[in-house]
């Protein structure tokens, strides 16, 4: 038994995300990522539609792009203007191709596990059903 099994493995997504990058860069697309926007994503909120922002991931559109295990961080020209761009990959919901939409999308990731179900509370003893007839 290896060490790894022992312990919780890493994510996929950020060697994913890494890998359709090259991809699109070997074949001259140009990759995007599909950001799902909360407090933990630093981007120009003037951007976001519905929740969500489309970047430019492209080597030539970005300064310092760092495809990291927990974050992908760059800077880039938004009308003009530079900005620092910070991302936690579980916010990444998509990385494609501009030509061609081919690529990979991404579940979300729940920040807080929903509450496991439990049994309904059972009624009291000697208590009876409580249906009614409807005409």
């Amino acid at each position: 038994m290896s060490a790894n099994q022992d312990t919780e493995s890493t994510s996929t997504r950020p060697y994913l995300i890494r890998a359709i990058h090259e991809w699109c860069c070997d074949n001259g697309y140009t990759p995007h990522i599909t950001v799902l926007v909360d407090r933990s994503v630093q981007v120009p909120l003037e951007y976001v539609k519905d929740g969500e922002i489309v970047l430019n991931v492209g080597l030539t559109a970005t300064t310092g792009l760092q495809l990291g295990n927990d974050y992908i961080s760059f800077k880039a020209r938004f009308s003009g203007a530079v900005r620092d761009i910070m991302v936690p990959v579980d916010q990444v919901t998509a990385v494609f191709a501009r030509e061609n939409r081919q690529g990979m999308a991404f579940p979300q990731i729940s920040k807080s596990a929903p509450a496991p179900e439990t049994d309904p509370p059972k009624p009291a003893a000697g208590a009876r059903p409580a249906l009614k007839r409807i005409k």
